[in-house]
This record gives C-alpha cells, structure tokens and sequence, in this order.
C-alpha cells in the first residue's frame, strides 16, 4: 500500500510537466500579445525576449509555492494520505480544464483554476471526512482558509472592472496627447512617455522579480536597516520619482543620440517584465502542488507513523523549492512557448479582439453585446450635444489614423494596433500588477493583461459601429468563461476527489487514463481544426483588379465551391436512404461552413472595390454577380440539407423506393453536370462551359417530369403528407440548384468571351 504514494508522486510529476506545457499555451497571451499585435518586433526577438523573462522569473518563483501548501486550505486538519488524494484530484481536474479553453481558444485564469480547484478538493475532503465522523457539516470552515478563498474573489471582480476602466482612461489620454502621428512628435515627448513608461514597468520587474529570491529578506543600512521587499513596498513614490527622473533622461539621449525608437524599446522591456511575471507568479499554479506533494512525501516516509494517522502540520512552515526543480519548469515552458501551436491560437483571440480594423469574427452578437452597444452609442450621441463642437472636432483630429496604401500585387497584413497601444498595454498591466502586489491583494494576470488590452481598444476607437457588437460579445464570452473556470474547477475538482477518495488507487489510474484520451482527443480536434483551415477546397479572396484577373482568381473558388456542392447534395440523398442521421447532421455542419466562407468573401467586397483601377470597375461586377450565384447555391444546399436532417431527426415516414429512384436519377445528371463544371475550371479551359450549358434544357426537363410524376402521385397513391412536402421540396429547390449554377456559368462564360481580344487581320 505504501508504494501507491510513491507511484502517486511520480503521477504527479508528469502530470506537472504536461500541466507546464498547457499552461503556457494559455497565459502566453498574457505577455505576447502587445508585442505581436503591434508588430513592433520581429516575432523572433519577441521569443527570445519573452524567453529570458520566462527563464528569470522560473528561477525567482521559490518564495511563491506556499498557496498549494496552505493558502487554501488548513493542512494540519488533514492526514497525509487525504492529502496526497486532494492533489491528485487538482492537477487532473487542472489539466482537463486548461487544455479544454486552449482547445477553444479562449484565455482563461490559471491561478483562478488552480485556486477553485484546491478548494474544491478540500471541500469535498472535509466533507468525507465531516460525514465519516458524524460531526455537523458547519464544521468545514476549519478545514479551508475562508478568508483567502474569499479575498480572491473579491481579487477577480475588482481586476475585471479596475483594469478595463483605467486600461481605457490612460489609452484615451495618450491618443489625444500623441496622436497617430506619435513618431513625429518633439523628442522630448517621446522620451517623457518613454520615462513614465520604462519607470512604470521597471519598478513592476523588481517587485516581482526580487520578491521571490532569497535577496528579498536582505537587509542594508543604506535604505533604512528594512528588508529590500518592504523597502520596495513602504518606498514606492520616491523609487517611482527617482526612476522616472532617470529613464526619462535616458529616454531622451537614447532618441537623440543613438536614434533608438523608444516605443519599440518599451514594449521590449515591458514583455520581458509580464514574461518575468508570468512564470514568477504563475509557475506555482502548474507544479506547486505536485512540489508540495513531493515535500509531504518526504517528510512522511521518515516519519514511519501510518499515513491515515500522519498530519501534515508540517505543510504550515516555509519550505524552499529546489532550484534545480525550478530550473527544469522554466526550461519546460521556454520549449512550450517555442513549439505550442495552441499557444498562438489562444493569442488570436484577443489580438483579433483588439484589432483596429477588419478582421475575421468568431464571436456571434447576442442581446446584451447588442443592449451594450445600443446603449453606449446613445450616451455619446448625448455627450455630443453637451459637448461644444469646436471639441469635439478637436479630439475627433487626435484619433484620425494614417492612411496606408500598399503596393498592387503585394499581399501585407497591417499591425492590429500602433506601438502607442501596446506600450499602454504593457505599462498599465504592469502599473496595476505592482499595486496589488505592494498591497498584497491576489489578481489574476490573465484578467489584469485581457482587460486592458479591451479596455485601450475601446478608447482608442478600434470598436467602430462595424464591428462594436461582434467585439464586446467576445469580450462577454471571455469573462463569463473566466466565471465558469471557478465554478467548474470547483465542482470537477470535488468529483474527481470524491472518486478517488472511495475507488483509491483504482480509481487513480482510470482517472489518469481517462485524461490521457480527453487530452489525445483534443490534440487530434485542435489539429483537424487547424487542418480544416488551411485545406485545399478552402475558398480564398479576390485580390485581382482587371476583369481577367478576376475571371482567373474565381476560378479555383467556383471549382471548389462545385466540388464540395456534389458531395454535400449526394450526401443528402444519401442520408435519407440510409436514414443516417449522423451522416446528415455533419452534412448540415458542412454545408455551414461552406455559407460562413462565402459569407467572408461578400464581406471583404468592400475592400475589394476599393483596390479597384479606375478602368477595371467592370471587374467589380463580375465578382459581385459570381459571390451572388454562389450564394444562391449555397442557400439551396442549405435548405435541402435543413430539411432532410429535419425530416430523419423527427422520425417521419420513410421516403418510397420510386422517390429515391428518382432522386438519384437526379443526382446522377448533378454530379456529371458538376463534374465537368470542376473539370473546366481546373483546366481553365473555359470554352467547354458552352458545351455543359447545352445540357440546360434537359435538367429542367428531367425535373420538371419528376414534379408533374410526383403530382399524379399524390393524387392516386401517397398517403404522407410529411413525405410529400420534403419530396417536392427537394424538386423545386434542385431546380433553383441548377439554375443558380447555370446563370454562373452564362456570366463567366460571357465575360471571358468578352474579354479575349479577337484577332487583327491583316
């Protein structure tokens, strides 16, 4: 039996280690996100930079290990082999519930998860241990730290609010000091931004950097016979002043003399600050607690009392971390950054929520986003009365931003926001950190780093009325996330307790295997995301600006549209054959997926006809005429498909054997008709379309011979309404299925006719 804890620690080891890698793929957002939405470095200098800051701050986590040993809960109230059963019960529920918000993309809290779950274990611990004495269920206050677990929540409500509305202000005030046109202001304004910037964010690396190193308890007579940590918390107002006098004298040389960009040197240091941060702060979340459940290990095996019968008072004193073990997690999570594809994935979320500026939207408005923006543009068109003109005209000018035109043919992706954002970023993120620790409140870098990025994209006019709406329903999605992480955390973690707490080892090793599937299951999905995104039947925008351009580039997207229709349409026929609700219900997802691309093509139109030549405004009707008739064979492939998987799903009446014969009579003729549509515009061998439209005639026929058959059928022998609607339903919408793609192909085939020169005679 004994051999159990040890294999448990070894368990939890491993578990560490993944725990490390999807750790990072989730708070990289935390420190990557300025630097990489403002493009400001290059991604390889970003890296590294924010490698270093990991490596440090790995290095310097040691005096923050002490919540997995008794910031949550009371150890000396639990006996070592509850112990070791609670942290089991926390690094499984961790795993599963980091990597299912990386999977989806969004950035959560890991010390909110880490901190839940401890409670949440510990609770349900107590509560067994409570039931097994037949003592009173009130009783559980003295096993969990009440006022820690309470301080943290409060920490959570006030981080989301404090960080937005600040994030907001200071982003506002700095747009309207230093415009878009920052880099031509006065020197001597760029290097008092650079010093109020570099002193803020400097003073953050020393609070958190120094707090966790043994130095941090030294004493010198020069400041005051204190210790450096209270000194750097009692002294804040002339550290800041002192440090402010000094970066922003070296703001200013490094400007005028070494012509260094002070923007780019902020956010340098600023991610190597919330880097430093990150791994200093949050590295406790990913192995303290299997560090605690090693050192409780330890001093048990000495200790040779039974392990139902070892308390772990110990666990209340001090015990250092292994530098070496902490050496290792850094080195971890320096590779996970490196490689983590997740980690990039959960970047774009707020990076896409920030941007200034078209971008693809993956959040879908709902009715308080809607209520949000409703009401927000209400109250400016009331502040716009109460405000004079003359300032609102003033303030208008500081937010206009420069106008840049790239070169035809040259395919380049804007930053999403300028140097200025990501500077406030970063120097708000690390102000409001350095507070809470000075004042030892606990927040979440997550939420301080997420609300300020939103807070400065507000105020700085990136929610325009085109995109307000899709954007605070992101941001709304985002935090009700972060709500469900504690809530989840807690009740997942209590499960799992409970579990092992009655199945013991058993029961470990199913719950272990069972997260070994989940997290291979999510792998695959994430992949077959990222697959999914980037396979060749995608459709792709038109960047051409002539008639002949766009015939060549519509080509390959009316290729793959044709393709996928014949597949999606047989699919349909297929499933109410067969009945296979499976099969309709992804059918129904495809087709979705193939309306959402087109759905992006008609929404980069706009900037499509702006990119237009003055003499190739003609090829703008050609490509809204082309995206009209897909869509249009979309939406019949929508509603065939809606209506077949509605038909199965409700359990109706079975289609008659002569139905499906015709059915597939008709799909037979759609599939050879879409075949050679793909065939010719693979080859771009565009004068074969005049062959398949003599085929025209006969589809309409062959269909209409269905319906009038289908009529006289009606009349004699069909007893089935429900079969009878979604028969003739499926006749009439081919028929629009056929005609849509049809008056595809007389448009292209007109327009590529038209625009081949006819030879000179000579």
């Amino acid at each position: 039996m004994e051999n159990i804890y040890l294999i448990m620690v070894i368990a939890l080891a491993g578990l560490a280690v993944a725990d490390l890698v999807v750790g990072v793929s989730n708070d990289a957002v935390n420190f990557l996100n300025s630097a990489l939405g403002s493009k400001a470095l290059s991604f390889r200098t970003i890296m590294i930079v924010a490698s270093l800051g990991i490596a440090c701050g790995a290095i310097f986590s040691s005096g923050l290990m002490e919540v997995a040993r008794k910031g949550i809960f009371n150890p000396g109230e639990f006996y070592f082999n509850e112990i070791m059963f609670i942290f089991m019960a926390v690094m499984i529920t961790d795993i599963l519930l980091l990597d299912f918000f990386n999977t989806l993309g969004m950035p959560t809290s890991t010390t909110v998860s880490i901190v839940f779950e401890l409670l949440g274990a510990a609770v349900a611990m107590a509560l067994i241990k409570i039931a097994a004495d037949g003592g009173s269920f009130t009783e559980v206050v003295n096993y969990i730290n009440t006022s820690k677990a309470l301080q943290i929540i409060l920490g959570i409500l006030l981080s989301v609010v404090v960080a937005f509305t600040i994030g907001a202000v200071v982003q506002w005030v700095s747009r309207v000091l230093l415009t878009y046109n920052f880099e031509k202001k006065a020197k001597w304004v760029g290097a008092l931004f650079g010093g109020l910037a570099l002193a803020a964010i400097t003073y953050f690396i020393f609070m958190k950097g120094i707090k966790g190193t043994p130095f941090a308890s030294e004493t010198f007579d020069l400041i005051g016979g204190v210790t450096i940590k209270d000194f750097l918390e009692d002294q804040v107002l002339i550290i800041v002043v002192i440090s402010l006098i000094i970066w922003t004298l070296l703001s200013y040389l490094l400007i005028t003399l070494a012509k260094i960009n002070i923007y780019k040197l902020i956010i340098g240091v600023g991610t190597f600050a919330l880097a430093l941060a990150f791994a200093g702060n949050d590295l406790v979340n990913f192995i303290g607690v299997p560090i605690a459940a090693y050192q409780s290990y330890e001093a048990w095996s000495v200790s040779g009392v039974a392990a139902t019968e070892f308390s772990m008072e110990v666990m209340s004193q001090k015990v250092p971390t292994p530098t070496l073990l902490l050496f290792i997690a850094g080195l971890i999570m320096v590779v996970t950054l490196w490689l983590s594809k997740k980690a990039r994935y959960v970047t774009e979320t707020e990076i896409n929520l920030a941007r200034a500026g078209e971008s693809k939207e993956r959040f879908q408005p709902n009715m308080l986003s809607r209520n949000m923006v409703r009401f927000t543009l209400m109250a400016s068109r009331y502040t716009n009365t109460v405000v004079p003109d003359s300032i609102l005209k003033k303030v208008n000018t500081r937010f206009t931003r420069n106008v840049i035109r790239l070169p035809k043919g040259k395919t380049h992706e804007l930053p999403a926001f300028d140097m200025v954002r990501a500077a406030v970023n970063l120097m708000v993120a690390s102000i409001l950190i350095s507070i809470a620790t000075s004042y030892k409140l606990p927040l979440s870098t997550t939420y301080v780093t997420f609300m300020v990025a939103m807070g400065t994209s507000l105020a700085d006019r990136a929610w325009g009325t085109e995109s307000a709406v899709y954007r605070v329903a992101g941001v709304l999605n985002v935090i009700g996330g972060w709500f469900m992480t504690a809530i989840i955390a807690f009740i997942a973690a209590a499960t799992i307790l409970s579990i092992i707490s009655f199945g013991k080892g058993a029961a470990i090793a199913v719950l272990l295997f069972v997260a070994i599937l989940l997290l291979a299951r999510n792998y695959i999905s994430h992949k077959k995301r990222v697959t999914a995104l980037r396979e060749e039947d995608s459709l792709f925008r038109s960047e051409s600006s002539s008639v002949q351009g766009v015939i060549e580039e519509s080509a390959q997207n009316i290729s793959n549209v044709i393709k996928r229709s014949s597949k999606l349409y047989r699919n349909s026929i297929d499933g109410l054959a067969k009945q296979d609700l499976d099969l309709l219900k992804k059918n129904k997802k495809n087709v979705g997926k193939l309306s959402t691309e087109i759905d992006d093509l008609r929404d980069h139109l706009f900037y499509f006809i702006k990119n237009l030549d003055e003499n190739s405004v003609a090829a703008s009707n050609l490509y809204i005429n082309i995206l009209g008739y897909l869509t249009d064979i979309t939406q019949c492939l929508e509603y065939i498909t809606k209506i077949s998987h509605k038909h199965i799903n409700n359990n109706h009446k079975k289609l008659k054997y002569n139905q499906f014969k015709e059915l597939t009579e008709i799909n037979q003729e759609l599939e050879t008709l879409f075949r050679h549509t793909k065939q010719a515009f693979d080859k771009r061998s565009f004068e074969e379309i005049g062959e398949i439209l003599k085929s025209k005639q006969h589809l309409y026929k062959m269909v209409s011979d269905k319906i009038e058959t289908q009529v006289a059928r009606t009349r004699t022998e069909e007893s089935s309404p429900k079969n009878t609607t979604l028969y003739f339903s499926l006749l009439l919408e081919t028929r629009d299925l056929i005609t849509a793609t049809m008056n595809l192909l007389e448009q292209y085939h007109q327009r590529y006719d038209s625009s081949i020169e006819p030879a000179t005679v000579e």
